[in-house]
């Protein structure tokens, strides 16, 4: 099967748009005020599931920048991810499980982080493609400050993640193109991106 490569034009408008998460997501984390220093938890651990092509291709153009021992590394952690996080979704539980990217701490492949891994910490809002509206509440440390600074959760500053997504959703369309009739929908950890390899057009052979 061919593997499906983010055109270079595509390339750049997905780190466009991650920019312009960080820039939103930044403006919000300074005015609740919130930041990462001194957290006890890590958000690589919280067990996030993504949706589309063009983020998976787009990690794998970070992937090759790999040299193999690294490489090696993160494949060997990427499989024990998958395996272990398999487990506890038998056993009815939500894994908890450091992601394979993170080296001591840190992203491994941080300027190839995902949408959610850019967005999860600050509160964000909303609205789906039917109109309904939704409010996400941001992680433990930051409902710890909205709760302790503002009278009610919904007074305290959110991100918008509306045109953000809506504007990830048509890069997808963009570029699936005709594929998107067939091509199954998926729903990956970045564990899992990992070991199946880049993304593959099913009809190619």
């Amino acid at each position: 099967m061919k593997e499906l490569f983010l055109p270079p034009e595509l390339s750049c408008e997905i780190g466009e748009i991650y920019r312009s998460m960080v820039i939103v997501y930044d403006e919000v984390a300074r005015e609740i005020p919130l930041t990462c220093t001194g957290c006890p938890d890590n958000c690589c651990d919280s067990y996030f599931l993504h949706h589309t092509y063009c983020e998976w291709a787009y990690l794998w153009e970070g992937i090759r920048a790999l040299d193999d021992d690294r490489l090696d590394r993160i494949m060997q952690r990427a499989r024990d991810y998958v395996a272990r996080s398999r487990q506890a979704i038998a056993r009815g539980e939500r894994p908890q499980l450091m992601c394979p990217l993170n080296d001591s701490g840190l992203c491994g492949l941080y300027e190839h982080r995902l949408m959610i891994c850019r967005t999860h910490g600050v509160p964000a809002t909303l609205i789906r493609p039917d109109g309904q509206p939704l409010r996400f509440p941001g992680c433990f440390r930051c409902q710890e400050i909205v709760t302790g600074s503002y009278p009610a959760e919904t007074d305290a500053p959110a991100m918008d993640r509306t045109v953000l997504y809506q504007r990830l959703a048509q890069l997808e369309t963009r570029f699936l193109g005709e594929r998107r009739g067939f091509l199954p929908k998926i729903r990956l950890t970045i564990a899992e991106m990992i070991v199946n390899g880049p993304p593959k057009d099913i009809k190619s052979t």
